[in-house]
C-alpha cells in the first residue's frame, strides 16, 4: 500500500461536496466515486488554468490507467479537497498523482493516479500535448 500523503504534497486542491447519491450501503463514499472526483479535479485545472476546450478542442485528453489506494472513509455530507499534482509529463502523456482530503485535514484519506493520453478528436491518434494545458501543467510538475 502507498505512504499516506500529506496535503503540502499538492500544489493544487480541488474542492468537492459530496453528494447523497455518493454514499454506498455501507455508508462511505463507494470506491469508484473517488475515480469520478479525480476526473474532475483535473479536467478543472486542465479547463480553467489550461484552456483546454473540450467541447470543440482539436485535442482532447483519455484516461489509460488509474489506480487507487484507500485509508480511511468519507461520507455524505461532507467537503473534501482532491490534491493534484504531476509525476511525469511526457510528449503526449501525463501521469497525475492524486489523493483525497477532508476540507482542512492534513493526512489523505486516499491516494490515486491516473495517465492521460492527449489525443487528435478527428483521427483518435496520439498527438503532443497543446501548449495552454502543457504550461497548466509544468506548474504542477513535482520534481
Amino acid at each position: 500500500m502507498t505512504t499516506r500523503p500529506q496535503r503540502s504534497d499538492y500544489p493544487y486542491l480541488h474542492p468537492i461536496t459530496t453528494r447523497w447519491h455518493d454514499n454506498d450501503i455501507y455508508g462511505h463514499i463507494n470506491n469508484v466515486t473517488y475515480y469520478a472526483y479525480f476526473d474532475s479535479a483535473v479536467n478543472s485545472w486542465l479547463i480553467n488554468e489550461g484552456g483546454l476546450d473540450i467541447h470543440r478542442g482539436q485535442q482532447v485528453a483519455f484516461v489509460v490507467s488509474s489506480g487507487c489506494d484507500y485509508f480511511a472513509p468519507i461520507a455524505f455530507p461532507e467537503r473534501i479537497e482532491i490534491g493534484v499534482r504531476v509525476a511525469k509529463l511526457g510528449n503526449s502523456s501525463v501521469h497525475y498523482q492524486l489523493a483525497v482530503f477532508r476540507e482542512g485535514m492534513e493526512e489523505a484519506c486516499a491516494a490515486g493516479h491516473f495517465v492521460h493520453v492527449f489525443v487528435e478528436r478527428a483521427g483518435n491518434r496520439s498527438c503532443p500535448i497543446p501548449d495552454g494545458p502543457r504550461a497548466a501543467l509544468e506548474r504542477l510538475l513535482v520534481r
